[in-house]
């Protein structure tokens, strides 16, 4: 747990990111699961949100549609719904037109954007009591056109693949008259692919765009005070993929590397997922990076241990857990 001393002002700002796990196989079903009002995993999801209290959550894993229904029909379904959303379609199943595994077929989800068996798959969307001003939206960025960027040589995706797996955004939120940018993003798993490691460099430089647009190598900013959060999908010191991005990101002295402590042990910080047997275990793969003028009071992992109610809807929600943290304006 990272603790500072509380400085004067206004109430602390808590913000949320949770990767939801409610994609369905469809589009539509989310919404039909929703608002049947008998789903055990959108009651369990739910249960977490509420628990939460965030100011701001930034939820992925949400499948999205054009009318953002299925978003407002979750926010609707809460016990304090929270009066500002905010979505928009991501690359997950958007086409490219190209067969970009190479197995010889078109329009599969391999082929997409990003993996998607259908266009909105598994999307994002923020949840705020606070409003909005006009997102910066970097999901078309052509991948070859990142700065230093491992596209592999003659991939087929050159000329119309997209860095963005799901959605790189730049959200502004308007708190209490001041201006709070969100940098928010949900990177491809860099595993599941063959020697050539697309997926794992393409992991690698969905990161790396963090460090890219604050050098102010690309069109667009991330202005201060700002807080990158999202799904990286990756630890900085386990398991698969390419680190080099992630440990970048994590020691920029622009930004502050929040890291919640398990109680009692100050060596170990808290996973952010379990991947069961057969898969890695517990990893911390997602992140809230705030930058480094923020003043940050707390920060945690929402994974109650026992047999608690709470416990077992979180347990039942997602095999990822909710990230929080609360924070004041110096």
């Amino acid at each position: 747990m990272l603790l500072l001393a509380a400085p004067l002002g206004a109430e602390p700002l808590r913000l949320a990111y949770f990767h939801s796990e409610l994609e369905r196989d469809g589009p539509g079903l989310l919404l039909r699961d929703i608002l049947r009002d008998e789903d055990a995993q959108v009651a369990a999801v739910l249960a977490v949100i509420e628990a939460a209290e965030a100011d701001v959550l930034v939820l992925s894993g949400v499948d999205w549609d054009a009318g953002g229904l299925a978003l407002a029909a979750l926010n609707a379904a809460l016990a304090r719904p929270y009066p500002h959303l905010f979505t928009a379609r991501p690359n997950a199943g958007r086409p490219t037109g190209r067969d970009l595994d190479g197995n010889g077929r078109l329009a599969e989800a391999r082929d997409a954007q990003g993996y998607g068996r259908f266009t909105g798959a598994g999307g994002m969307g923020v949840l705020s009591r606070y409003g909005f001003s006009t997102v910066q939206d970097f999901s078309s960025l052509l991948w070859e056109d990142l700065p230093g960027n491992l596209m592999p040589d003659g991939d087929p995706g050159l000329g119309v693949q997209r860095l963005s797996s799901m959605v790189h955004w730049v959200l502004p939120v308007e708190v209490r008259g001041r201006r709070l940018h969100l940098g928010i993003f949900h990177a491809t798993p860099p595993v599941f692919d063959g020697p050539e490691d697309r997926n794992g460099r393409r992991n690698h430089d969905e990161i790396l765009f963090w460090v890219r647009l604050l050098d102010g190598a690309l069109p667009g900013a991330l202005p201060d005070p700002f807080v990158i959060l999202g799904g990286a999908n990756l630890d900085g010191d386990r398991s698969e993929g390419r680190r080099a991005a992630i440990r970048a990101l994590l020691q920029d002295r622009r930004l502050q590397e929040t890291r919640p402590m398990r109680p009692g042990r100050a060596e170990v910080p808290l996973a952010t997922v379990d991947w069961p047997a057969p898969g890695p275990g517990q990893m911390r793969v997602d992140y809230l990076l705030p930058s480094a003028g923020l003043k940050v009071i707390d920060s945690g992992v929402l994974w109650p241990e026992g047999e608690a109610p709470l416990a077992r809807q979180v347990a039942q929600a997602s095999r990822h857990r909710l990230i929080w943290l609360d924070l004041r304006w110096p």
